[in-house]
């Protein structure tokens, strides 16, 4: 190593560190007026509820199944990335919601579960990404779940509630951001809102070009405001939008990505972008694990579209982490563990798709030519009848988060145990400490472990202009 530089470098981190809090924790970037910046773009993406069992198998399905190792693993083979532990605790608990979560990556505190970037007197901590509009870059988020979701808003709005998604639709347009992608339609559309206000309108006003299918994508006027909403609700899950025509025209994450960063790449200032994989949260909860890895791997295209970019362009900072746990999801130990796993490839649709074409008035052969056909499983009569008992009233229904139509994930998820050797803790929220990498310039600061709030100043560090 040159020595010269080495001292060089050693010095300019120094005079980082040294610098003071009312500079670091500024509202307005501008303040910091030095020369040479170190990340002109940030990407950060997460995989909302990612455990490190999720990880772990959908990699282990990678190589196993589709023969190649994943883009995220890629990155700690080749060494290319920095690596930490991350502590994902909110300030009301050690197991942390997506909102609060999100706040602080966000807003730099740690909030109480359920709220954005409020503090418990009603403090209103600014959000990174306005931080960053301040500053003159273009700013955006992607998502599969709505794009008024926990995730993407913790990085742009404050709010009492992660529930007023109502609200959080309208000051995303009167917050200007650049570019937001995901689902959502009952949030803008006026014939499913309550108060019938038209929101896609008030973006039109704005000067948005409104996305609303996959197609729309080819069409995309390049530099624009974009605001695309493909669905009603979340986007599909991948495993169904792969095997079920009908959901096909709605965008991947690793498409929407891709579009995202091309709409905003040339603007002199740089740009921001939040990619989420939000339906691997919601995949854990279900205990689906068809669902989990197939949206995991989805998220895993999504890294690759970043890595490439930031490859290239060599001025992009890329973060690469989740936001918690969730149910820790687990590979079992046993004389056939790869071999039962090996046997997910056989699985055609998620278990909300399976569970939910099973009726009441099915019998017990139904059932099990119905499980046989989209799993490869033979079902015994008891676990047929077991099932049916939850259609007909005899078994207590299932609640649980985003399961609206209270289908027996935890049965079948416990069926499936004997048959692919994944084992959950819950199906909730965990307080893991998680994975987190970072490709590029800045990601040189990031310690072995942090909080995730640490995040916040990382990234304002990482795009300070600072002397050579």
């Amino acid at each position: 190593m040159n020595r010269r530089k080495f001292l060089k470098g050693s010095s300019v981190l120094a005079g980082l560190f040294t610098l003071s809090p009312s500079v670091i924790l500024s509202n307005d970037l501008g303040a910091i007026n030095k020369k040479g910046k170190k990340a002109k773009n940030i990407i950060f993406l997460i995989s909302d509820g990612m455990s490190t069992g999720t990880l772990q198998m959908a990699n282990l399905y990678s190589q196993n199944i589709l023969g190649k190792n994943g883009n995220w693993m890629n990155l700690y083979k080749e060494n290319k990335v920095s690596r930490a532990l991350m502590d994902t605790a909110s300030a009301s608990s050690a197991v942390t919601d997506s909102a609060a979560a999100s706040s602080s990556f966000g807003g730099g505190h740690r909030v109480k579960n359920g709220v954005l970037n409020i503090g418990p007197n009603g403090e209103k901590y600014l959000p990174i990404w306005q931080k960053f509009k301040n500053a003159g870059k273009k700013a955006g988020c992607v998502t599969t779940v709505t794009i008024t979701h926990a995730t993407p808003a913790g990085f742009c709005v404050n709010s009492d509630s992660r529930n007023a998604e109502n609200e959080i639709a309208e000051m995303y347009a009167n917050l200007g951001l650049d570019v937001m992608m995901g689902g959502g339609d009952e949030f803008f559309n006026p014939s499913k809102r309550a108060d019938k206000k038209d929101v896609y309108k008030i973006y039109e006003q704005k000067g948005y070009q409104v996305l609303k299918q996959k197609s729309d994508l080819e069409n995309i006027k390049k530099g624009e405001k974009t605001l695309g909403v493909f669905n009603s609700g979340a986007l599909p899950y991948t495993i169904d939008r792969n095997n079920i025509e009908a959901l096909q025209q709605t965008p991947t994450l690793a498409e929407m990505s891709a579009a995202a960063i091309d709409q905003m790449k040339d603007h002199k200032n740089g740009f921001v972008l939040m990619i989420e994989g939000g339906k691997v949260d919601w995949a854990a909860h279900a205990n689906d694990i068809a669902a989990l890895i197939h949206d995991q791997l989805a998220f895993d295209e999504a890294v690759k579209t970043a890595i490439d970019f930031a490859e290239k362009d060599k001025e992009t900072l890329v973060i690469i982490t989740t936001d918690h746990g969730n149910a820790n999801p687990g590979l079992i130990y046993g004389a056939d563990a790869t071999k039962n796993f090996n046997s997910i490839a056989d699985y055609k649709y998620t278990n909300e798709y399976i569970l939910n074409a099973i009726h009441a008035d099915f019998n017990l052969q139904q059932v099990k030519d119905w499980i046989k056909e989209t799993n490869k499983i033979s079902l015994t009569d008891d676990e047929a009848k077991h099932l049916l008992n939850f259609y007909s009233g005899l078994e207590k229904q299932e609640d649980g988060l985003y399961n609206y139509k209270k289908l027996p994930f935890k049965a079948y998820s416990e069926i499936q145990k004997k048959h692919n050797n994944v084992g959950w803790i819950s199906m909730d929220h965990s307080g893991d400490y998680v994975e987190l990498a970072m490709f590029g310039p800045g990601s040189e600061l990031l310690k072995p472990f942090v909080q995730n709030i640490d995040l916040h100043y990382l990234m304002l560090q990482a795009s300070i202009e600072k002397e050579d």
